[in-house]
């Protein structure tokens, strides 16, 4: 981006609530059900039928709006949002407009300059989703699936406050991560849980009046996002420059060709002629309900954190990443329990060799092959110079394969080989730590390689590493690492 330029940007994230029926009927919210067989009467619109709001979106409504500081109201209204759209049966979406459920809230992420920055969130409402139209494997049809009709939704809006793309990822990954820890939604972008529209706006750097927006609708992922704000950037501020002018309009992120197009004119509140739902009573949430709810919270990331931070001598870094999802940090605490290394090295595997076979796998963690009581038992081998960390990280690899063990947290009774112990014992892996039998490999290979002595003796110390690989090499890679070069570097001073 060009410096002349401000970039503004504001979400609306689309989060699925984890209910098991919908929003205003008894119908199932089970993705992947054959179409139109999650659809009651209710959903279609059918005359005579009447909603009843499901009580359990208003709990998990209220659970974050407490987690991000915001005003939980004790009074709000549902409205009907008028459109046509094939996968609307209704002809209105029942929403919440004037008097929403969650508004004045904030959370913080880490800005453009590194500092913390706050971002406002001004409202969180709910409503219900539409079905699903569908074009593929149809030919000149379109079909229509009402499976989504009446899932409940929890739209988030967050103030203009985001300056990047690269902000608003990490906004987005915030609510994500939100979410997931208070149990409200599974945040599955692939399956359409967790989705969002940007607003997006160039202006003069130093202008305080904000520049003409588009809409960039049904982001869903955080690579889409950033990439389709970055164009549409771009493009806006290629268009100011070149004499036209931006138009407020929905676009349409286009992946294949990275690039967004315009869908339609964007509408304004007034052309969905909102007013309060008839069949559907005000909320009215008492005091003592947002009370039990706000002792129901758990403990939330950034909380989490700082207490990793504190408690255990995390970097900040690490910490970081292992708080953004509830799962991998309550697995990290298990591993770092189950054993008795440190808790920075328990952190250095789950960020590093474990994170790097899930990825491999395409697994969570929660079905990690290898348990966290497995993986404290091998960090504690190597911290009590069992083995090395390079046969470590061969051990970690057989117990990936084998599955890990039946007990995912427990620690190993006393007395008990843990599965690394296991493997270590199996295949001969312990590591000598004997000095004596150190000190008789290292003088063999000093003996048998007298002109790489002198020239390291002459000032070639790059040649260190090649007698540590050869006494390495004629202990099949067991010798203590420390050992070896401590001894070596004795020997070859003389």
């Amino acid at each position: 981006m060009k410096p002349a330029w401000e970039v503004v940007i504001g979400l609306e994230v689309h989060t699925q609530l984890a209910t098991r029926s919908k929003i205003f009927s008894g119908a199932a919210t089970e993705y992947g059900a054959a179409p139109n067989t999650q659809a009651c009467l209710v959903d279609l619109g059918y005359p005579g039928v009447l909603p009843v709001l499901n009580e359990e979106v208003v709990r998990m409504a209220c659970k974050f709006g407490l987690a991000v500081n915001a005003t939980v109201a004790e009074r709000s209204v549902f409205a009907r949002k008028n459109y046509f759209y094939p996968d609307l049966p209704k002809g209105y979406q029942i929403s919440q407009y004037e008097l929403p459920i969650v508004k004045h809230g904030e959370l913080f992420i880490q800005g453009d300059d590194g500092s913390d920055k706050r971002i406002g969130i001004t409202r969180a409402h709910l409503e219900e989703d539409a079905g699903k139209s569908i074009h593929e494997g149809l030919q000149q049809f379109s079909g229509i699936d009402l499976n989504r009709a009446g899932t409940p939704l929890l739209e988030i809006v967050s103030e203009p406050d985001l300056r990047s793309a690269k902000e608003a990822v990490a906004y987005m990954r915030k609510i994500h991560s939100i979410v997931r820890y208070l149990g409200i939604s599974d945040g599955n972008m692939q399956e359409g849980s967790f989705r969002c529209d940007a607003n997006v706006s160039v202006r003069p750097r130093g202008q305080d009046t904000l520049g003409t927006r588009a809409e960039l609708k049904n982001l869903n992922s955080f690579r889409f996002v950033e990439k389709a704000i970055n164009f549409e950037v771009q493009r806006q501020i290629e268009l100011i420059e070149d004499g036209g002018t931006v138009v407020q309009e929905t676009r349409l992120y286009d992946s294949d060709k990275d690039e967004t197009r315009s869908m339609r004119s964007k509408e304004e509140a007034n052309d969905y002629r909102y007013f309060p739902d008839p069949d559907l009573l005000p909320v009215e949430i008492e005091k003592s309900f947002i009370d039990s709810v706000r002792a129901s919270l758990p403990e939330l990331p950034d909380a989490k954190q700082q207490r990793f931070v504190n408690e255990y001598a995390l970097k900040p870094d690490d910490a970081d990443i292992l708080t953004l999802s509830r799962a991998l940090a309550d697995y990290f605490e298990a591993a770092a329990a189950a054993g008795s290394a440190s808790a920075q090295v328990v952190a250095n595997w789950v960020l590093g060799d474990l994170a790097a076979a899930l990825n491999r796998d395409g697994l969570e963690i929660e079905n990690s092959r290898v348990t966290a009581a497995d993986l404290a038992g091998l960090v504690d081998r190597i911290a009590d110079d069992t083995i090395s960390g390079k046969i470590a990280k061969e051990v970690f690899e057989i117990m990936w394969k084998r599955g890990g063990s039946e007990s995912p947290t427990i620690p190993v009774p006393a007395g008990q080989l843990s599965l690394a112990g296991q493997i270590i014992k199996e295949l001969d892996l312990e590591q000598i730590s004997d000095t004596s039998a150190i000190e008789a490999v290292v003088d063999e290979v000093i003996a048998a390689n007298p002109s790489q002595v002198a020239d390291y003796q002459s000032g070639k110390e790059k040649l260190f590493g090649f007698f540590v690989g050869k006494v390495m090499q004629q202990t099949g890679g067991k010798a203590n690492p420390g050992q070896v070069n401590a001894i070596l570097k004795a020997r070859l001073s003389k």
